[in-house]
């Protein structure tokens, strides 16, 4: 950006600084506002940060700022100001936009910030600038704490920061192209800071007692001080020039001089020694080429074994997701002064500064008082300064606050956490891999200092390293850390150093097990294991059987005395009854049928008190109804009211059946159980476990490269294979192709004399693996695959030694015979054409061997290729996840419904027919979403009509004619859907008159059937509505509730409601009904006809005597329970309390909807208290054996109700 591009604003306010003549800075009187207005531009600066751009590329900071901050130093304000204005500046390009940004716009704007950085840190390699800095520093740390003012904490904390902000700016690679040894500008600002004497500021710090506020602050400025630096170059550098250093150096050209003469050696060997203008050409056997035929090759033999197939094609192009992580940036070696200067920090650190400052950190970061991810400064001093101290002449009391148990669990616990949000945060996958990287070095050097310990001349030092050494193999969690990580290492988000150091970890990890486990006989580890036990649905045990008739009279007659004394005042009642749970979820106007059991179990359990308070309590939070009797009731009401809710057989509290069971998945939970005991442990058992395909791929992945690797690093792979295939006696767990072309590679390396180690290693399992070969030719083919220990013992004992139990109890399979194998194909294309159902399933019934499971089953028919995979045979399941629509299902569905739109049962066929497994509910929504239908009951299951004139067969049967009122139009529209056929009906029979005697016959047809109950009940609510019409001379329609299940499941009786119309009775007239209704235009004179046709005749044919029922939803007034329920409104809902009847069933039985549909329009038979029992195979059994029906149960199935009416 160029000057004259500026702002005008912007331009006059950097004018307004001052001006540069020679050395000197020559300041204009608006300095000192200058500088404050370009803090204030910076504060307003938008996304792109322009004014940031603009002071750069004016270097306001190079030219201005820093003349001001050496030549002005003893203005307190103006310095104060510039240092703001320079840590605004200067902070790091990722803080200003958040991240590196993707689009390219943005990504020019974050290189073009970068880049003013870097300038800006050229500029600050001055010694006058720091020395500026560190007096101004010195000062400052030399005042009391009393006399430090708050101006004087935040100079003191801008100045750190202005030094952590210039040392973070990363180094240009297209300007710094030196040598090692060469001074980079890192090297030069390091070197301005030793000469002003910050380090020993920064060490003051670290170590003096008053300042522990900034312990953060000078380990983020020293681990940026470092970051070019190793600590083994740092402890080597005293040894002179003939160090390591050297040694280093003499062996890389060694080994690269070795490799140019090999090469020179080979093309001088090629090299024919008389030239011939025709190559020849050469058949390659068994080479085959696009064809059948071999290869023909065209030039020099000497060319031949550069010859491939992929000679002329364009390389194909790796995507990015699949590109290796980057690695870091190879560090360079600094210059020696330099070197030497942080080599004396590093020692007057750990004497001085070390233990304190490490103990202040891990404090505040266990405290949570630091920022975010501030704990990987202390992973990486951890790692740095440990493995200076133990390559400097090894001082345990130096780094002791980190080395000890709680360290490790320290670094363990960090590792695991980034290890999973790794997992999670796919986006930070690669930041997440770089803080995993340090904590796994922090783990590294704290073994190998462990390991140190063990060399040590002083007997403590060797018991501390046996305690820790104990107590961290006794865990398991750090047993199975490095399983782990090499099962879930990725090489796109994890960096082949990563890989280098986990290798060389897991190697000491496993070298230091084994000799701790040498030298005892039995050593005891710790074992957690996860049980996963399905957490079934809870068991509902049976209700007890409720009490009897007699034994409720008897338990009444005892109870008597007890309630008269309560009501005349000699028991005292309680106090603290209430009638109501104010927190639960359920409305209080909701809890009064809860009220009326409450009651009920007090005087079962003989609290007389509590259940007369409860009643009284309950009378004055629900006095609308008269439910729980009038305000002015007198005792004896009380006693009767007390002894009808004593007697009533109120149904209980059981689980709620769910309404759609298609869309519960057909799945338990699981219960996670952490189970920690203690085991022996083997060190060869402990080894199996990194015997699998994760472990040698990341191994052979890392040996790719084991030119550019290390020596060490060489080793530990090495080291790691051999004890997989020596101690283990698993040779042909490394038979694979990828490793036998890394093997290749190698014995054909002109420099393989360099890498001995894995040149024997090679032959060893070469060796082995063609001495397999001669005994087992199928050998040849496992080199395509990875492998397990049960393949590798199946190749090594012969296929099939697993099945069986040859030498290994894994499996116990029994071997498939040939003659199974074909009665499986041949079920197998028996019923893989059969739609709609399990193949799996119908083999497993028809299969002649007994014990074959569906999981062996389905491996069969994979293994002899009649299926792909696993996944061609799904489980059935239940339920299903399925929500959305595809447009095929939703053309499959529209197919169907105008397949069958004219069917009986629409929404059953579709269902049969459906491909897509969906609920009923979903298919409901589907059709009414599409518009293909108007409403729920244009789906409903439509059934044919009887004929209602005399027919043959009727008379046979008892069921009477319908009225001729009732069947007309009954020819024309036979196939109406039922809740249509009871709404029209309702209509004509609004105004219809019964005839006397009507129902007469079907009501004794329906007393044979055992509905004895249900018609008693319907008798007694039709005579007491005909009193209340005579005495009150008006007549309201008043609703049918049925409070029993026994009553309920005549209601839903086809049968039943035929008998109710031919009475005249009401149906439903909408849906905001629920009730069949005694209407209003039936005189009391017509209801006691009806009643008086529907009473029970004996074989004589006249009426039998009954006792008057206590219970019934019309009873009049005097008895205060029913009083509400039988209303005359036609829109007051029904209070949902059950009234004793002396009929009661004698089994529960369970209601369940064939849909949702028709729980929510047909099956509701008003507020219940409770949900029905659940059903079990027990009590199906029972109604089985028992020959008299106890009452009709609602259809489950459509199929069901067609078999009945045929």
């Amino acid at each position: 950006m160029d000057w004259y591009m500026m702002n005008c604003e912007l331009l006059a306010t950097c004018s307004a600084l001052g001006y540069l003549e020679g050395d000197v800075y020559h300041r204009e009187p608006d300095c000192l506002e200058s500088v404050k207005d370009l803090i204030r531009y910076l504060r307003h600066e938008d996304e792109s940060r322009d004014v940031r751009q603009q002071l750069g590329a004016a270097q306001i900071l190079q030219n201005d700022l820093l003349p001001i901050l050496v030549q002005y130093p003893q203005e307190k304000v103006l310095f104060d100001a510039v240092i703001r204005l320079m840590v605004n500046l200067t902070q790091p390009a990722l803080l200003c936009f958040g991240k590196v940004p993707a689009d390219a716009t943005s990504r020019h704007h974050f290189l073009q910030v970068l880049s003013y950085l870097q300038a800006y840190k050229e500029a600050f390699a001055s010694e006058k600038v720091f020395v500026v800095l560190s007096e101004k520093l010195y000062n400052l740390l030399q005042l009391d704490w009393e006399q430090r003012q708050e101006e004087d904490t935040l100079l003191i904390e801008r100045i750190l920061l202005l030094v952590r902000n210039v040392l973070h700016v990363p180094p240009d690679p297209t300007e710094e192209q030196g040598v090692d040894g060469d001074a980079s500008v890192h090297d030069r600002v390091l070197w301005a800071l030793h000469i002003s004497g910050m380090d020993d500021l920064l060490k003051f710090l670290a170590s003096a007692q008053v300042e522990q506020q900034w312990a953060l602050h000078v380990l983020e400025i020293i681990s940026l001080m470092f970051r070019d630096q190793s600590p083994e170059e740092l402890a080597a550098l005293g040894q002179g020039t003939a160090g390591a250093e050297h040694r280093e150096d003499t062996q890389e050209l060694e080994t690269l001089r070795q490799r140019e003469l090999a090469e020179k050696r080979t093309r001088a060997r090629q090299r024919p020694s008389r030239h011939s203008r025709f190559g020849g050409s050469y058949v390659l056997q068994g080479v085959k080429s696009i064809g059948d035929r071999d290869v023909v090759f065209h030039k020099g033999l000497h060319n031949l074994k550069s010859y491939t197939h992929d000679l002329g094609k364009e390389p194909r192009r790796l995507p990015r997701r699949r590109q290796a992580a980057p690695e870091a940036e190879p560090s360079r070696r600094s210059a020696r002064n330099v070197r030497l200067f942080l080599r004396h920090f590093c020692q007057d650190f750990l004497e001085g500064c070390y233990n304190r400052l490490m103990l202040l950190v891990k404090d505040q970061l266990v405290r949570e008082k630091a920022q975010q991810h501030d704990e990987t400064y202390y992973l990486w001093a951890t790692a740095f300064f440990m493995a200076f101290n133990r390559l400097h002449g090894f001082r345990p009391e130096l780094v002791s606050e980190t080395v000890g148990v709680r360290a490790f669990h320290f670094i363990e616990q960090n590792l695991t956490t980034y290890y999973e949000m790794a997992l999670m945060d796919k986006k930070e996958a690669t930041t997440w891999a770089h803080r995993m990287h340090l904590a796994l070095k922090a783990y590294q050097e704290l073994l190998r200092t462990v390991q140190e310990m063990d060399r040590s001349p002083e007997q403590a030092v060797r018991d501390s390293s046996q305690v820790i050494k104990s107590n961290i193999f006794y865990l398991m969690e750090y047993r199975e850390l490095f399983l782990t990580l090499f099962r879930k290492f990725d090489e796109t988000k994890q960096p082949r150093s990563f890989l280098r150091d986990l290798v060389e970890t897991a190697h000491l990890f496993l070298r230091m097990l084994e000799r701790f486990c040498r030298g005892r006989a039995n050593l005891v580890v710790q074992s957690k294991r996860v049980r996963r036990k399905k957490k079934k649905k809870p068991h509902v045990p049976e209700a007890p059987a409720p009490p009897s008739a007699a034994e409720l009279e008897q338990l009444w007659e005892g109870l008597a005395p007890q309630v008269q004394a309560c009501l005349e005042g000699e028991v005292p009642l309680p106090e603290d009854m209430v009638p109501f749970d104010a927190a639960s979820e359920t409305p209080v106007e909701e809890q009064r049928a809860e009220a009326v059991l409450r009651i009920q179990e007090c005087l079962r359990d003989s609290h007389v008190p509590q259940a007369l308070q409860l009643l009284r309590s309950a009378r004055e939070v629900w006095p609308e109804g008269d439910v729980f009797g009038s305000a002015d009731v007198g005792p004896p009401e009380e006693t009767q009211l007390l002894r009808e809710i004593l007697v009533a057989p109120l149904p209980r509290n059981a689980p709620a059946e769910p309404e759609e069971p298609e869309e519960e998945e057909d799945e338990e939970e699981e219960e996670q159980t952490l189970q920690v005991s203690e085991k022996e442990f083997n060190f060869l058992d402990y080894l199996k476990r990194f015997a699998c395909a994760p472990v040698v791929r990341a191994l052979v992945l890392l040996l790719r490269g084991y030119a550019r690797n290390s020596a060490r690093t060489n080793h530990c792979a090495a080291r790691l294979l051999h004890r997989l295939a020596r101690d283990l006696h698993m040779e042909p767990l490394l038979f694979q192709l990828s490793l036998f072309a890394l093997f290749h590679r190698l014995l054909s390396d002109p420099a393989a004399a360099a890498h001995q180690e894995l040149v024997t290693l090679a032959k060893f399992i070469l060796g082995k693996f063609f001495a397999l070969a001669a005994t087992n030719k199928k050998a040849f083919v496992e080199l395509l695959f990875w492998k397990s220990p049960a393949i590798v013992c199946e190749m090594t004992k012969g296929y099939g030694s697993l099945q069986e139990g040859e030498g290994t109890t894994w499996s116990r399979v029994s071997p498939w015979t040939p003659q199974e194998e074909q009665e499986l194909r041949e079920l197998y294309w028996k019923y893989k054409e059969v739609e709609g159902g399990d193949i799996i399933a119908a083999i497993l019934a028809h299969l002649p061997t007994p014990g074959r499971t569906r999981k062996q089953v389905v491996k069969q028919l994979v293994r002899m290729g009649l299926a792909s995979s696993a996944k061609d045979f799904p489980r059935e399941r239940k339920g299903t996840r399925i929500v959305l629509w595809t447009q095929e299902q939703e053309e499959e569905l529209t197919r169907l419904f105008e397949e069958f739109h004219g069917s009986d049962d629409v929404l059953g066929n579709i269902m049969k027919h459906l491909t897509a497994r969906r609920s009923r509910a979903r298919v409901v929504e589907k059709l009414l979403g599409l518009g293909l239908v108007a409403e729920r009951k244009e789906l409903y299951k439509k059934r044919r009509r009887k004929s209602h004139g005399p027919g043959p067969g009727q008379a046979a049967t008892g069921v009477p004619a319908m009225p001729a009122q009732d069947s007309s139009g009954d020819d024309e529209d036979s196939e109406e859907e039922e809740d249509e056929d009871e709404a029209e009906e309702g209509r004509m029979e609004e105004h219809w008159v019964p005839q006397e005697g009507a129902g007469q016959d079907l009501a004794q047809h329906l007393h044979r059937e055992g509905l004895a109950g249900p018609l008693r009940w319907l008798e007694n609510c039709l005579r007491r509505a005909a009193g209340d019409r005579e005495e009150d001379g008006v007549s309201h329609p008043v609703p049918l509730v049925p409070l029993t299940e026994e009553n309920e499941d005549a209601m839903e009786d086809r049968r039943f409601r035929s008998l109710l119309r031919q009475l005249g009775l009401r149906p439903p007239a909408s849906e905001q009904e629920s009730f069949w209704r005694i209407p209003a235009a039936l005189t009391p004179q017509q209801l006691r006809h009806a009643a008086a046709s529907i009473a029970h005749r004996g074989p004589s044919g006249s009426p039998q005597d009954m006792s008057e029922p206590p219970g019934c939803p019309q009873d009049p007034a005097p008895e205060p329970l029913p009083a509400g329920l039988g209303s005359d409104s036609e829109s007051e809902e029904p209070v949902p309390v059950p009234v004793p009847s002396p009929v009661q069933p004698r089994t529960k039985r369970r209601r369940e909807l064939a849909s949702e549909d028709e729980d929510e329009d047909g099956g509701s038979s008003g507020t219940r208290l409770a949900p029905p029992a659940p059903h079990s195979e027990e009590d199906e059994e029972e109604e089985e054996e028992d020959p008299q029906p106890r009452g009709r149960r609602k259809r489950i199935r459509c199929v069901e109700e067609e078999e009945e009416e045929d």
